[in-house]
């Protein structure tokens, strides 16, 4: 296959000149590859989620197990994709003093890429599809900026089953 630049420098949606390492609270969203409902059902309004959907719950969690400047706020897994609320702490938890800034932290893009790595590796395991893609390339962000903001993305989150049938990643395959 021939290398097409145009494929490889897209045009990055981060906000450019940000340290994505420095505290903060951001929400993300990652979609299944081609948006497939691979990680469970919604009923009756509810998140029902299966292995796979379990797995990636895990693994978000294991994000501020892992990493002493993480904590993880709302966040739910639906069918096709994954709402969630990282937030970059200062202190550090486990030995109660102040951090640096920012130098031995992984920016938010690295701690997506961890997560989406270790989730495509058990889900892979257990589908017996080793090395396929399972998330879509890329992802969304948003930094929140304010406590009115946060509140409404958790709201967002909180609600999501409910409104399946008009998210914009519902898909009916």
């Amino acid at each position: 296959m021939k290398y097409d630049p145009l494929i490889h420098h897209r045009r990055s949606i981060r906000l450019k000149g940000y340290d994505y390492r420095q505290a903060g609270a951001y929400f993300v969203t990652l979609c299944v590859h081609n948006r497939e409902p691979l990680l469970g059902n919604i009923i009756h309004g509810e998140m029902q989620p299966n292995e796979y959907g379990q797995i990636v719950a895990e693994c978000w969690s294991g994000l501020s197990e892992n990493y002493a400047y993480v904590e993880l706020d709302a966040s739910v897994v639906m069918p096709n994709h994954f709402h969630g609320i990282l937030v970059v702490v200062d202190d550090d938890r486990r030995g109660g003093s102040r951090t640096a800034p920012t130098p031995n932290r992984k920016p938010l893009g690295r701690l997506i890429g961890v997560f989406k790595t270790v989730s495509t590796k058990q889900i892979n395991g257990l589908r017996r599809t080793p090395g396929a893609r399972f998330w879509q390339r890329n992802y969304y962000e948003h930094i929140i900026r304010s406590e009115p903001d946060l509140n409404r993305i958790r709201e967002y989150i909180q609600l999501n089953p409910l409104r399946w049938g008009q998210d914009t990643y519902h898909t009916t395959g």
